[in-house]
């Protein structure tokens, strides 16, 4: 028998394995940004792929750590793009960043990706969403996106250097609010508006966010 033989069915195990634990996360991801940690079980989870729940504690153990899973499987995705984007905005800004400059990288760059992405893009949106004011989530809120919200902050300051440090954390406290309203999708301004806005519609959002925004923060000041 040849190596290559011995090897092919090694390797048709590695991806038959892949190919579950992804089935899990995917399972894990929608049902968390529905129902919340406390809301989903691992037989919840192993129900919807269609396996046995032994399947799922024999790759994940717990539910903490399948929970941490589908936090972090995205959350470096978005994070990295988001930091690409404000490194590349701060250089081509140079000495004069705008507030609504460093807002459009910010924002528009998770927006695009999470629109663009499809279904489960669009799901982990909803779950970071629902989980980032639980201490599971704020956790690993802080883990995986601080540093790229200090890199935003800091080029905030640049653009507002006569504003304090109190006001430009309080106005990126009201950003980050809008934006995880946006990605909850409730449906709430569906409703509100008749059909006129749409929860899903994260290009309208993206066209209006970023500039209603540094409106608010340039409307701090005294």
């Amino acid at each position: 028998m040849s190596k290559t033989t011995e090897k092919q069915p090694r390797r048709k195990k590695a991806e038959q394995r892949a190919e579950s634990i992804e089935h899990i996360l995917d399972a894990a991801e929608y049902l968390f940004s529905m129902n919340g940690f406390y809301g989903v079980t691992l037989r919840d989870v192993a129900k919807r792929v269609g396996i046995h729940t032994t399947l799922v504690h024999y790759y994940f153990q717990d539910k903490q750590n399948l929970f941490q899973k589908v936090f972090a499987r995205r959350a470096g995705v978005t994070s990295d793009r988001r930091m690409q984007a404000l490194d590349k905005y701060e250089a081509e800004a140079a000495e004069n960043p705008t507030v609504e400059g460093a807002l459009h990288a910010f924002l528009d760059t998770d927006l695009d990706l999470y629109f663009n992405g499809g279904e489960h893009w669009m799901n982990y949106a909803s779950f970071g969403a629902r989980v980032s004011n639980t201490p599971e989530g704020a956790k690993l809120m802080d883990e995986y996106f601080d540093p790229v919200v200090l890199k935003l902050v800091s080029i905030l300051k640049r653009a507002l250097p006569d504003y304090s440090e109190e006001d430009i954390f309080w106005g990126y406290h009201f950003v980050t609010g809008s934006l995880m309203n946006t990605l909850a999708r409730t449906g709430r301004i569906d409703r509100l508006s008749n059909g006129i806005c749409r929860s899903d519609d994260f290009p309208a959002v993206k066209k209006r966010m970023a500039k209603f925004m540094a409106a608010g923060f340039l409307s701090l000041k005294d």
